[in-house]
């Protein structure tokens, strides 16, 4: 119990992770659906573009979780080469296709996924327009 308690992230810390994460995936809500906006989570989807069960085609979005914060972008999970020159340290915060997990961010993280961000939003807005 002692050891799980001292495993987990400060609050402070995953806030500060979240702000971060918020503030690379949050200029596309302008141009995106805001699916799920909380102070704890912002999920952004197409605008137009449906699934084929009528659901919002999803872009990504950000949450912070119990002991971590999650970052997912779909763009990945659809167009793989996304993820050629990925950073065997991002790479390392995967989790599944399309999700990376956070319980801090370094300025390099943070900036290779501002690329990748912008890159999938590219390619997302081209393929649902």
């Amino acid at each position: 119990m002692i050891g799980d308690a001292m495993a987990r992230k400060p609050v402070a810390d995953l806030e500060s992770t979240y702000r971060t994460l918020l503030g690379i995936i949050e200029p596309y809500a302008s141009t995106l659906a805001v699916v799920k906006k909380t102070p704890r989570a912002l999920y952004l989807a197409s605008k137009t573009s449906k699934t084929q069960s009528g659901s919002a085609v999803w872009f990504g979005g950000v949450e912070i979780m119990k002991n971590y914060v999650s970052f997912h972008l779909i763009p990945v999970y659809v167009d793989p080469a996304l993820l050629a020159e990925l950073s065997p340290a991002l790479r390392k915060r995967m989790q599944g296709k399309s999700c990376f997990n956070f319980t801090s961010l370094d300025p390099v993280q943070t900036s290779e996924l501002v690329s990748l961000t912008q890159k999938g939003y590219e390619r997302f807005t081209r393929q649902f327009p």
